[in-house]
């Protein structure tokens, strides 16, 4: 009996709350699902937990093989390329069967004696999630500080630990960024303080080692609820940088590091819809900025005296089809980090040299690696493909030569690269824009019928999901899958203005372009509305609920994990983490003109009665980015309305939050069960086909 009522699907109370805006009236009969403090809102939780678990128990033995597949292809006994920096060689180790890195360094050489930072697997214990981020060591290379967080809700706890005395100071600064940075004197930090109840990013305070953090400083406060704030330090270790940042616009102030109680300087005034980042050389700046409508960027420099904008000199001129993503300096080199017709490329300029490094495959992925010192020679960088393990590849600048320093190993002949196939694709949208698709598959998968097929897509903030290489992804490819990246609108793959025709009153621009993907490759025969599945988290999770709304009929099957799905709401509450900083992003609906248009798309407020597809929809109860109870409100509405007998399965991980859970091992959990899903509805269709 107990068995047969953990498998009828959970039906949430509706509880009328009246939400007026505009003239509008809305009745939300979930809202009541937002106090996490109401032991009946936990209840409702681990009711569908219980429904998950009844619903998903027929396939425990594919998670259990999926589990071993995946854990197989990671190298338990792995390290890192050493990394020098100042006068230290640093690594982080993973042990067999170990879910945390051991952080060690060896000073002077390689074959010094090694020093052990932190074991994470140590400080991990007794914490069902625990996360080490922001490690800066000292000047002096005797001090480490670093963030903690052991909830998932990004809220962590800066710490500084002796590395001389292995003491770890037990006065803890609350509720931080997780990030800190020293002055050149070794005295002082300077840290990020999260508002307590927005957790927007808006103080910084300086720290005198010793002190208590009550004494702390404070700096700079921003008082615009649209910006973020943040503190770093130049690579040439010259400058404290204090970042102020919303969407769309940027504004720096800088500090001499050796002088640590002077006053920080206004770089450049803030100025709306012009965004710039600093890099410093001896006596300029390099800037990095949209300045003068360059919406795909250029390099401008500035003398350390004049850094107003009027005083910018050109450096690299603006090109409208080549975007400067980042830039890489060093004491007699650039590298520029651009992107043409969506394919990462890395540029190097020495003296009157001016060239790129050259790649064959058809879609990759390229970025720059760790270089810490401003003196090397030699440049690092990361290479992948959706076929081609990582690499961590050294470049010469004087020989020209690259060297492979590490290729990602799959041990035990888990992997053989010419089993794979990939290529990229160009689709025809609905308004003639051409939306490029990233493809991979297993050589034996016949391309002349339809095929199962996982397709992802984001599409948001002008992120950037390229196509690299993942062990866990094989699982599928092995199985028949093809996977496929729609880059759609939304993400910046084709530059600054792809982002910008995907955001604002260009909203469904994103979610169109899924759609005319999904329908084009049906189309084609490569996959059928049977055997097609989509995933995405955030605001990708957004997509995949706006894209069934449009067109449920497509899909067999989606994965929403941790989705922003009630997006008219959340935008017109501001005590709700986020919320102000967003506005350049979805539009501030208190202006009637964008209440109206996401109203339009924003899934919650748009479910209504039809055939939806399976779906299998994850968050996190500490989730501080997207809160647990959207999903879990789409849920409730969902099945109050669906009029299908698909599956619809709510997972809300109690212990975590945005990120899922921590630890190598523990993580892929997330990935079996979203993958078990799928490869259940793929297996079942498949034995319906057959019968």
């Amino acid at each position: 009996m107990k068995e047969k009522k953990q498998n009828i699907p959970p039906k949430a109370v509706k509880k009328p709350h009246k939400l007026t805006k505009h003239g509008d009236v809305r009745i939300d009969n979930y809202y009541w699902l937002r106090d996490r403090d109401n032991p009946e809102v936990i209840d409702y939780l681990n009711e569908e937990n219980r429904y998950f678990e009844a619903k998903t128990k027929a396939y425990k033995s594919l998670e259990k093989r999926l589990f071993e597949e995946m854990k197989a292809r990671i190298k338990q006994d792995d390290e890192s390329v050493p990394v020098y920096e100042n006068g230290y060689y640093y690594q982080t180790k993973f042990s067999k069967g170990k879910e945390y890195p051991v952080y060690i360094r060896r000073k002077g050489n390689l074959h010094a004696p090694e020093e052990i930072l932190f074991d994470v697997n140590q400080m991990a214990k007794g914490h069902t999630y625990y996360k080490l981020t922001g490690l800066e060591i000292s000047p002096d290379n005797r001090y480490a500080v670093f963030g903690e967080d052991t909830t998932g809700r990004r809220q962590y706890v800066l710490k500084i630990k002796d590395l001389i005395t292995g003491e770890i100071s037990n006065l803890n600064i609350e509720n931080t960024t997780g990030s800190a940075v020293w002055s050149n004197d070794n005295r002082y930090l300077f840290y990020t303080k999260k508002h307590t109840g927005t957790l927007r990013a808006y103080r910084i305070y300086r720290h005198r080692l010793g002190d208590h953090p009550a004494n702390d400083k404070l700096i700079y406060e921003e008082t615009d609820e649209t910006f973020d704030v943040f503190v770093t330090k130049s690579k040439s270790k010259k400058y404290i940088y204090i970042a102020s940042f919303s969407t769309l616009t940027t504004e720096y102030q800088f500090l001499d590091a050796d002088k640590p109680e002077g006053k920080f300087k206004v770089f450049a005034t803030r100025l709306r819809g012009v965004e710039y980042n600093l890099f410093h050389r001896d006596g300029e700046f390099f800037i990095l900025t949209n300045k003068d409508k360059a919406v795909n960027f250029k390099l401008m420099t500035a003398k350390i005296t004049k850094t107003e904008m009027k005083f910018w000199q050109e450096y690299i001129l603006h090109r409208p089809c080549v975007m400067i993503e980042d830039v890489e300096i060093f004491d007699d080199f650039i590298i520029l980090q651009e992107r043409e017709e969506g394919l990462n490329k890395l540029r190097i300029l020495k003296d009157y040299d001016d060239f790129y490094f050259n790649f064959n495959e058809e879609t990759y992925n390229i970025y720059a690696a760790y270089n810490p010192e401003m003196n090397s020679r030699k440049f690092r960088f990361i290479y992948n493909s959706m076929t081609t393990p990582s690499s961590v590849i050294e470049f010469d600048i004087d020989k020209r030569e690259k060297k492979v320093l590490k290729e990602q190993e799959v041990p035990d002949g888990k992997f053989d690269k010419t089993n794979y196939r990939s290529k990229r694709i160009w689709v025809t949208a609905r308004d003639g824009e051409r939306i490029p698709v990233s493809m991979v598959w297993h050589k034996d998968t016949r391309m002349t019928h339809p095929n199962p097929l996982l397709l992802y897509g984001y599409g948001a903030y002008g992120i950037t999901v390229d196509p690299g290489f993942s062990t866990n992804r094989l699982s599928l490819l092995d199985r028949g899958f093809i996977f496929a990246i729609a880059h759609v609108r939304g993400g910046e793959y084709l530059g600054r203005p792809w982002y910008e025709a995907g955001k604002l009153l260009c909203k469904k621009n994103t979610f169109n372009d899924f759609v005319d993907v999904a329908k084009h490759l049906i189309s084609q025969q490569i996959t059928s509305e049977k055997q097609l599945y989509a995933m995405g988290g955030s605001a990708g999770g957004l997509l995949m609920a706006a894209v069934i709304n449009q067109a449920p009929e497509l899909f067999n099957g989606i994965v929403a994990q941790v989705p922003f799905v009630d997006v008219l709401t959340t935008m017109l509450d501001d005590s709700i983490p986020l919320t102000t900083g967003e506005y350049d992003e979805w539009g501030n609906p208190d202006d009637k003109v964008y209440y109206d248009y996401i109203k339009s798309y924003s899934p919650y407020d748009n479910v209504t009665s039809k055939a939806y597809p399976n779906l299998l929809v994850t968050t996190g109860l500490h989730d501080s980015q997207v809160q647990y109870w959207e999903p879990a409100k789409w849920v409730a509405k969902l099945r109050e309305l669906k009029t299908d007998n698909n599956l619809l399965l709510l997972h809300t991980d109690m212990d975590s939050g945005h990120g899922g859970a921590s630890g190598r091992f523990k993580s892929l959990m997330d990935t079996v069960r979203d993958f078990a899903f799928i490869i259940n509805l793929k297996e079942k269709n498949s034995k319906n086909r057959h019968d």
